[in-house]
Parts: structure tokens; C-alpha cells; sequence
């Protein structure tokens, strides 16, 4: 079971919250995060001892983040494939305004149709 932690930037860094469990921490950058997540939630399962590993996690970014993560993505390309105002999407990317559930799923749903695309290139060699 993968435990899902959700990852927002920060004035000193990153912070990361589990999304069924009462499982909070921070790091200065996102090598420190994984490995304080990973020891905060072995003092949550202590009691079961339950061990959690590094890949026993799911890092999910929030939609700022997520740009911030994947620089290579760019915003006004996606904006224009999803049909969404550049500005808009730049909002959301800049946190400045936040996106309804509906916004995210459209954002999303471009994103996934982009890498599953890039999965599928080949080059002729």
C-alpha cells in the first residue's frame, strides 16, 4: 500500500501532509522531506510495527508545486492544449488563485495525455 503525502512548497522549504493519516512534517529540500515523511509516519505505525520504506510512499504535488517540480512542462503549450486561458493556468501555477476540482481534473487529464504520448515516441535510428 502506497501512503499518499501531499508536498507544498514553502517560504524555508518544502512541507508534506499524509492524506488519511495524522502525519505532518517539513524539510529545507525534497532528499530531507522524503526522509523525515519516512520517519514521521514510523513513529505513527510504531505502536502496529508497521515499517515504512521510502518506496512505500506517494509524493503528490499540489498544482504549484507540480510545475515547480517539472520545469520541463511548459505552461503555455499545456494551456493551449487543454484550451484554458494562459493566464488562468498561470494563477494557479503562481498560487495566486485557486483552481475548483473541476480545473484540476482538466489540467490533469492534459498532463497524463502529454506523458502518455511521450511514452509512446520513438526515434528512427
Amino acid at each position: 500500500m502506497k501512503i499518499k503525502m501531499i508536498v507544498e512548497k514553502t517560504r524555508t522549504g518544502y512541507s508534506a501532509y499524509a492524506d488519511k493519516f495524522p502525519v505532518y512534517t517539513a524539510g529545507a529540500d525534497l532528499d530531507e522531506l522524503k526522509s523525515n515523511i519516512v520517519d514521521a509516519l514510523n513513529l505513527n505505525f510504531e505502536e502496529e510495527g508497521k515499517i515504512v520504506r521510502e518506496e512505500d510512499i506517494r509524493i503528490v504535488p499540489d498544482l504549484p508545486q507540480f510545475f515547480e517540480f517539472y520545469k520541463v512542462i511548459n505552461a503555455k503549450a499545456l494551456s493551449e492544449r487543454i484550451g484554458m486561458n494562459q493566464s488562468l493556468l498561470a494563477q494557479y501555477i503562481k498560487g495566486n488563485k485557486k483552481s475548483s476540482l473541476a480545473q484540476k481534473k482538466r489540467i490533469l487529464k492534459g498532463v497524463q495525455k502529454v506523458g502518455r504520448e511521450l511514452a509512446e515516441v520513438s526515434f528512427f535510428i
